[in-house]
C-alpha cells in the first residue's frame, strides 16, 4: 500500500462555505483554492447506487423531498442540489460516487471516503462503495482514506479491501475508543475538534496515529488544535484555514 500522506486541511464535503456541499462543483471549489484532498460522503440511493450525499433526508441540499434510503436513483438525478445554497448553483446535481471519483481523479486531489449508511445498510454502503471506488481509482494513486461513524461499516471495509486506509470517526468521546480503533485496525483518528480536551488529545496521541479533526472553520482553534498535536483538519473553509496554519508556522 502507498503511504498514506494527509495534508494538514482536508476541504469539509469538498469547500462547503463556497459551493453546495458534496456536489461537483464544491469538489472543483476547493481544487481551484489549491486545497490538496477533499472529505465527501457516500450513500446508497433505494436501488443501490452511490451517491455523494450526507442527510438521511433529501429536503435540506435539494428541492427534493423524502428519504434517500426509500428513493431510487432516477428521481435522485432529477433534483437540484445547488439553488438552495444560490441561484448561481442552479442545476447542480447529486453527484453518484463514479461522477465525484473522476472529477477527484482529473484535479489531482486525494480523498476521504465517509461511508454514511442509512439504518440498516452499514454493511451493504461499505461494499458498494469500495466495489464502485476501487474499480475507480488508479493503482498507482495513493489510495483514499475510508471512513465512518459505523464500526460495522469499517468492518467491511477492512474484509473488503484490507490495503486501503481506515479512519475511525469518534464525535463524543467514547472510553473503548482504543479496542474499537484496534478491532478495525484504524490508520487514523477522526475526533469533532470543537470539543475535544486536552486529556483527549493526549489519549489519542498515544496510540501513534494520526488524528484528524473535524469540522474547523476558526483559525484559531485550528491553530491550537496544531499546537495540541493534530495531524489536520476539516474546514468548510480550508483556504481561510490553510493561510491560518501556514501563518502559524
Amino acid at each position: 500500500m502507498s503511504k498514506l500522506i494527509i495534508p494538514k486541511v482536508i476541504g469539509h464535503r469538498g469547500a462547503r462555505a463556497y459551493a453546495p456541499e458534496n456536489t461537483l462543483a464544491a469538489i472543483h471549489a476547493a481544487a481551484d483554492l489549491g486545497i490538496e484532498w477533499v472529505e465527501i460522503d457516500v450513500k446508497l440511493t433505494k436501488d443501490c447506487v452511490p451517491i455523494i450525499f450526507h442527510d438521511e433526508e433529501l429536503g435540506r441540499c435539494t428541492n427534493g423531498s423524502g428519504i434517500v434510503a426509500e428513493t431510487d436513483f432516477k428521481a435522485i438525478e432529477e433534483l437540484d442540489a445547488g439553488l438552495w445554497f444560490g441561484d448561481s448553483f442552479m442545476g447542480e446535481k447529486i453527484p453518484t460516487l463514479e461522477d465525484a471519483l473522476n472529477v477527484i481523479i482529473d484535479r489531482g486531489l486525494g480523498v476521504n471516503l465517509e461511508i454514511k449508511p442509512c439504518p440498516g445498510r452499514e454493511v451493504e454502503t461499505a461494499e458498494v462503495m469500495l466495489d464502485f471506488a476501487t474499480r475507480i481509482w488508479p493503482d498507482d494513486a495513493p489510495p483514499p482514506l475510508v471512513s465512518s461513524f459505523s464500526h460495522v461499516s469499517l468492518e467491511s471495509a477492512m474484509d473488503v479491501m484490507a490495503e486501503w486506509p481506515r479512519g475511525m470517526l469518534i464525535d463524543e468521546y467514547i472510553p473503548h475508543w482504543r479496542e474499537l480503533a484496534e478491532h478495525i485496525d484504524a490508520h487514523t483518528i477522526n475526533i469533532n475538534g470543537n470539543t475535544l480536551t486536552r486529556d483527549q488529545m493526549d489519549e489519542y496521541l498515544d496510540y501513534a496515529k494520526p488524528v484528524l479533526a473535524y469540522t474547523i472553520n476558526d483559525p484559531k482553534k485550528a491553530q491550537e488544535l496544531l499546537s495540541w498535536g493534530v495531524a489536520g483538519v476539516f474546514s468548510d473553509c480550508p483556504d481561510v484555514i490553510r493561510d491560518a496554519i501556514e501563518q502559524f508556522h
